[in-house]
């Protein structure tokens, strides 16, 4: 599985080591900035995400900045994907279970790096569960916002 990782100057560091991490369990990592901590706007960086899951590039996409709240709302203003903000791994399994997330964010500055690590694991073992979810998961990537709730 080909995951992409991206954040701002806030979680370059967590984003370093979790990408280490990744590599050495076995997964094709897509590090894609930024490099330094030297200041980057974080909505950049969550559209670079987007954009590498929509076009098929990666899985899965991790997202950070230093609230993980930013990147969250920048990676989902692409309706190819479904970021969840997580900061505890239960959230990140059922983003995956319940809403077929193909993207996580967290908050560098509010999560540990082993937090961080069991968040993701989570998220890549988990699969969706499809049945009475898929419907709702379908209304994600289309909205209809002159249709009357069901």
């Amino acid at each position: 599985m080909r995951v992409a990782v991206a954040s701002d100057h806030a979680a370059v560091s967590l984003k370093a080591t979790l990408v280490t991490w990744l590599r050495e369990a076995g997964y094709d990592v897509l590090d894609l900035g930024p490099a330094t901590d030297a200041r980057v706007d974080y909505p950049d960086y969550g559209y670079r995400l987007a954009d590498a899951i929509a076009s098929g590039d990666a899985e899965r996409g991790i997202a950070l900045c230093g609230s993980g709240i930013g990147i969250s709302i920048a990676v989902n203003r692409n309706p190819a994907v479904r970021c969840a903000l997580v900061s505890d791994p239960l959230a990140a399994a059922l983003s995956r279970e319940h809403n077929d997330a193909n993207a996580i964010a967290m908050g560098a500055r509010l999560i540990g790096e082993d937090m961080a690590k069991a968040c993701i694991t989570a998220f890549l073992d988990t699969a969706f569960a499809g049945g009475r979810h898929a419907p709702r998961v379908d209304k994600l990537g289309a909205p209809d916002f002159q249709k009357e709730p069901a």
